[in-house]
């Protein structure tokens, strides 16, 4: 019997063991020999060793560039995002009519495809036609040339990240929704105000939560892909070049398949040891339910 669960449990399997096989692991193991070759796609790889790496990092400022413009969007952009959320998914939490509807609003724009997303931001911030710098025109502000500008592109995106901090408020909202009321009720009972309940309460309740938002915006904002190809194509003049956009460039546009997959390694090395740092580090901040562990 043994045997025979044995074999239905591979067959079972197998659908996804060869999808694995042939679409993740395969391209994972392939991309590190290619990272180590020169190819073109149309003549056969030569393996050069660790040229690809070298010139890298010794000798491309444009890869450094695409570095230093990632992070700074990251930076700017996950703790902004965080913070506004955060504030979004207090209000939503309370019990006042009608507040479903708002919830689902502010949730509906992290469900549009980043295509249609950045289509329309490219409108929304078009120098004198786009409808953020009319409404600032009607404050007596000229708006700048978003998109145009070297000194504001990298802003204009991180304000297009936050068009889709909803995925996150909704997380948020289910942390606060698990959060028990005796703790409310307790520190009312000793005087505590809503601040301070919000504070020593509701926020490191929510830790676990925002442990989860950081480290999956870091990833996803260090692989900002969509957003810079369809809306800027990494202009003016580099100014809004990102690291997975002038990855694609070298594979699709210079046909540089070799450095473009040293291109990915080396993030996905940075992305690593980033996550690996947070998490290290969560013990010092990330607070869990020690009562429920301890039943």
């Amino acid at each position: 019997m043994k045997q025979k669960d044995g074999k239905w449990f591979y067959i079972f399997i197998s659908p996804w063991l060869i999808g694995f096989v042939g679409l993740t692991l395969g391209p994972i193991l392939f991309s590190i020999y290619m990272s180590f070759t020169n190819w073109d796609l149309f003549q056969s790889p030569s393996f050069i060793g660790l040229d690809n790496y070298k010139t890298l990092l010794t000798d491309d400022p444009l890869f450094w560039k695409s570095v230093g413009n990632t992070f700074f969007y990251a930076l700017i952009s996950i703790p902004l995002g965080m913070a506004i959320s955060l504030c979004i998914a207090y209000y939503l939490n309370k019990k006042i009519k009608g507040i479903t509807f708002f919830r689902i609003l502010f949730y509906l724009p992290s469900v549009v495809p980043v295509v249609a997303s950045s289509l329309l931001f490219v409108h929304l911030l078009a120098p004198s036609k786009g409808l953020i710098n009319k409404a600032l025109a009607l404050l007596g502000i000229q708006g700048p040339a978003w998109l145009l500008d070297p000194n504001w592109v990298k802003p204009a995106l991180i304000l297009m990240s936050l068009w889709g901090v909803g995925g996150g408020v909704v997380l948020l909202l289910a942390g606060m929704k698990g959060i028990p009321q005796e703790l409310y009720e307790a520190a009312a009972i000793d005087g505590a105000q809503s601040t301070q309940s919000f504070f020593h309460i509701t926020f490191p309740m929510l830790t676990p939560v925002i442990f989860f938002n950081l480290v999956t915006g870091i990833i996803g904002a260090l692989q900002t892909f969509a957003q810079v190809f369809i809306v800027t194509s990494g202009g003016p003049d580099n100014a809004s070049q990102m690291v997975v956009p002038y990855l694609f460039q070298n594979a699709f546009q210079f046909y540089k398949m070799g450095y473009a997959s040293a291109i990915a390694w080396v993030l996905f090395i940075m992305i690593m040891v980033l996550t690996l740092l947070i998490f290290r580090s969560s013990a010092l901040w990330v607070h869990y339910e020690e009562g429920k562990t301890n039943e």
